[in-house]
C-alpha cells in the first residue's frame, strides 16, 4: 500500500497510485503462484479488500501532493517508513508496543484486511478495517477536494480517531482464534491483534 501512498503523492494524481499498487499487488500474486503457493481461497475478497486499501492510501498521497507540491513524495516515504517501522518493531518484539497503538495505523487495517481475506475467512471478518480504510479515506478526499481551507482537517483526524476506536473496539477484526496478522510488507504480526 506505500506503492499507492508513494505513487499518488509522487505524480499528484489519486489513480496513477491506485494503479500502481494493484499492479504490485497482482505482481506479488504472479510470484506467489510462480513460488508454488496454493490459490487464493477467496480471490474477490483479496481483491476488494485490495482496492478499498489502495484507494485509502493513494487519496493520502494526493493530499500529500496539494498540501507539499513537489515534496510530497518525501512525505508520503516518510509515512510509510514509520509505519514499516513500528510494524517492524511489533514482529520483533511483540510486547514492545501496546496494542492501542497498532489499532492507530492504517496500514496495521490494510494488513489485516487483506490477510483475513488471503487466510480463508473473507472479507467479512475484516468488515471493521475495511470500513475504517473506506471512512478514512472519504475524509481525506474531502480535505483533498477543499484545499487549501484547513478546516476540514478536523474532519480527517476526528474520523480516523473514531475509526481507530471502532477497530479497536470491534470483536471479529482479529481475534485470538484467528491467523496471524500480516503486516503490509509480508512481516508476521505474533501475538499482535487490534483487540
Amino acid at each position: 500500500m506505500g506503492v499507492a501512498m508513494i505513487a499518488a503523492a509522487a505524480a499528484g494524481r489519486m489513480w496513477i497510485g491506485v494503479a500502481l499498487a494493484l499492479l504490485a499487488g497482482f505482481g506479488l500474486l504472479i510470484l506467489a503462484r510462480a513460488l508454488g503457493l496454493p490459490p487464493l481461497p477467496h480471490p474477490l475478497s483479496t481483491g476488494f479488500a485490495v482496492v478499498i486499501a489502495s484507494i485509502s492510501f493513494a487519496v493520502r498521497g494526493a493530499l500529500f501532493a496539494k498540501s507539499a507540491s513537489d515534496k510530497g513524495w518525501l512525505i508520503a516515504v516518510s509515512v510509510v517508513a514509520g509505519e514499516t517501522a513500528i510494524l517492524f518493531t511489533a514482529a520483533a518484539m511483540p510486547e514492545a508496543l501496546p496494542d492501542w497503538l497498532l489499532a492507530l495505523l492504517p496500514a496495521q487495517w490494510a494488513s489485516t484486511a487483506i490477510q483475513t481475506a488471503i487466510s480463508g475467512s473473507g472479507t467479512q471478518a475484516a468488515i471493521w478495517p475495511l470500513f475504517a480504510l473506506a471512512g478514512t479515506a472519504a475524509a481525506t478526499l474531502v480535505v483533498v477536494r477543499l484545499w487549501p481551507r484547513r478546516w476540514p482537517y478536523l474532519i480527517m483526524f476526528s474520523a480516523w480517531l473514531a475509526l481507530s476506536a471502532l477497530v479497536w473496539h470491534q470483536p471479529g477484526a482479529s481475534s485470538p482464534d484467528a491467523a496471524p496478522a500480516f503486516a503490509a510488507d509480508g512481516v508476521l504480526l505474533e501475538g499482535k491483534s487490534l483487540n
